[in-house]
């Protein structure tokens, strides 16, 4: 593990245990271990914050996908219909051509 932590923390208790003996070592190294571990947490809980707003980020894009979509195909609905419409109605005119030429 590349923590830059760790080469102080070994330094620091080594001159710990240089300047004031076995107690003070072992306290350093203790206190060192805690410090490690409160920024290993931290970074955990940072990282499941992260998640946490990504996977709100994600829910939000979703929604206003699914919106987008709902409004597209409403759109493409009522052109349908009216391309409908238009066709039904030129066939109408067509019928009714025809059927004047043959009476005619």
């Amino acid at each position: 593990m590349s923590d830059p932590a760790s080469p102080g923390l070994l330094a620091a208790t080594a001159a710990a245990f240089r300047d004031h003996g076995l107690t003070a070592a072992i306290t350093a190294l203790i206190g060192g271990f805690l410090a490690l571990i409160a920024a290993v947490t931290r970074r955990a809980f940072t990282n499941e914050a992260l998640l946490q707003r990504l996977d709100r980020e994600l829910i939000a894009d979703r929604e206003r996908i699914e919106a987008q979509r709902s409004e597209d195909r409403k759109a493409d609905a009522d052109r349908l219909d009216r391309i409908e419409t238009d066709i039904r109605t030129v066939r109408d005119l067509l019928f009714e051509a025809f059927q004047r030429n043959r009476a005619g």
